[in-house]
């Protein structure tokens, strides 16, 4: 074996930034939990000892935390002063409570990795994992993961994007949000326009009652509701408005979705979906954001897909392209890209 030591090296630099981050994910949310990153922000620039007793937890701990986190970018050290502080831009992504919430996403890989005995069986096995099987931590991880982008985007910018669709929401448009897991994209419809007429449906049960909780908690029961119904079967027909967001490539058969979906609309209505921005071939994809996404897709969105028939298994790179074709098969005439983030393809599609 020849081996060329500079490409070799390279390979081992990757691997020591992946083994750190995987070590960083664990304690970004061990800091998210005990509050860390707010305690900095309070009382920053601060030293470890401060921190501590912000927080409530030890120094040696604190200093470590924050050493680490210094170390990862997300945190500032002065070596002048032996302290730490955030940025505003750190602030904003980690500690701001309506930032970006950062640190909450790394419940994601953490909550998945409580099942990785039971994911290399279902790899191996070409079997299935129900999104309801992972653990609870995952659900949260999620929602607080993709709000802050619903909330940024979706009023702002995603909405008056499409044709007509935010005149009828004014109006009082009939809207249903098939997929909604505790509801992050659902309530900003709920809370911004006049007399909606707003359901969010999800097969999992527990998803469903946080929803109606953090509704309840927002006071915006009396504006959207909360129902159990799988996205091939959810009830009610003439909406206006169906929106999907980030799920349609988790389900095992998401032809059959946007059929019942089609179904639903009024002659006039509007699909909106919402899925993880990606090219439309995979050298394309072989860059960070397609990384993070095909990262997950392994361990979350396959073996969901892969639970029931026809196994779809789509993934979180199906597309633009591909994306199109499951829509025109089930019906649409007329789909375009609306819009597009980073991390999002905006799609509508029309009867």
């Amino acid at each position: 074996m020849s081996v060329d030591e500079g490409k070799l090296n390279e390979l081992l630099g990757s691997f020591v930034a992946d083994v750190g981050g995987a070590y960083h994910a664990i304690s970004a949310v061990i800091g998210d939990r005990l509050g860390l990153y707010r305690a900095l922000l309070a009382i920053m620039p601060a030293s470890a000892a401060e921190v501590a007793a912000e927080a409530g937890i030890g120094e040696r701990y604190a200093l470590e935390w924050l050493s680490g986190q210094a170390a990862s970018g997300y945190v500032t050290y002065d070596a002048a002063t032996a302290r730490f502080s955030l940025t505003e831009e750190q602030a904003f992504a980690l500690a701001a409570p309506d930032g970006l919430q950062l640190a909450a996403a790394f419940q994601i890989p953490v909550a998945v990795g409580k099942n990785v005995e039971r994911l290399t069986e279902t790899i191996q096995t070409n079997g299935g994992f129900g999104w309801h099987e992972h653990d609870p931590a995952m659900f949260e991880g999620v929602e607080r993961f993709f709000r802050p982008g619903y909330v940024a985007n979706l009023v702002a910018s995603w909405i008056p994007a499409l044709d007509g669709v935010a005149r009828k929401l004014e109006n009082g448009a009939k809207v249903a949000d098939v997929g909604c897991g505790h509801g992050a994209s659902t309530l900003p419809l709920g809370a911004s326009y006049p007399n909606p007429q707003v359901t969010g449906f999800d097969y999992h049960g527990a998803s469903i009652e946080q929803a109606r909780k953090r509704a309840a908690d927002a006071g915006l029961a009396g504006r959207v509701s909360f129902e159990v119904a799988a996205a091939a079967g959810f009830p009610g027909t003439d909406y206006d408005l169906v929106a999907i967001f980030d799920a349609l490539h988790d389900m095992p058969d998401p032809l059959g979705a946007a059929r019942h979906i089609r179904e639903t609309l009024k002659a006039d209505g509007t699909l909106l979906l919402v899925e993880p921005f990606a090219n439309d071939t995979l050298e394309d994809n072989l860059t960070p954001v397609g990384r993070l996404y095909y990262g997950a897709s392994v361990v979350i969105c396959t073996p969901h897909s892969m639970t029931e028939a026809p196994r779809a298994a789509l993934g979180a790179q199906a597309g633009e392209a591909r994306l199109t074709e499951v829509l025109r098969d089930a019906g649409f005439t007329r789909v375009r890209r609306a819009a597009e983030t980073p991390f999002n393809l905006i799609l509508e599609a029309r009867p």
